[in-house]
């Protein structure tokens, strides 16, 4: 199984970024919610990740996950150094539409 890679989609010009298969499987806590306002239509294996959000969780170096068993409440989660690095390229290449290939 080759290493998961993150293609800037709005970046064709930036490397593409490898990631560990746990980071992989994190993105969907980062992503834009689809319908969101400013989000295109996406592909399979497509992400937005919205540049907002990036500057946010890397000056407060936390993100926050809602429980679908309990939506009311969220609980804060510092970066680790790869989500950190992840959000580090995106910020510094003005990157929000990333591809997952495997």
């Amino acid at each position: 199984m080759s290493q998961p890679r993150l293609w800037p989609v709005d970046r064709p010009d930036v490397s593409p970024l490898p990631i560990s298969p746990r980071l992989r499987g994190q993105l969907v806590y980062f992503m834009t919610s689809p319908g969101s306002a400013g989000v295109p239509q996406l592909q399979e294996n497509d992400y937005w990740i919205a540049c907002g959000d990036v500057v946010k969780w890397l000056d407060e170096g936390v993100f926050y996950l809602v429980s679908p068993l309990d939506s009311a409440n969220a609980t804060e989660v510092e970066l680790t150094e790869e989500q950190e690095s992840l959000f580090t390229w995106l910020d510094k290449h003005g990157i929000q539409h990333v591809r997952l290939e495997e």
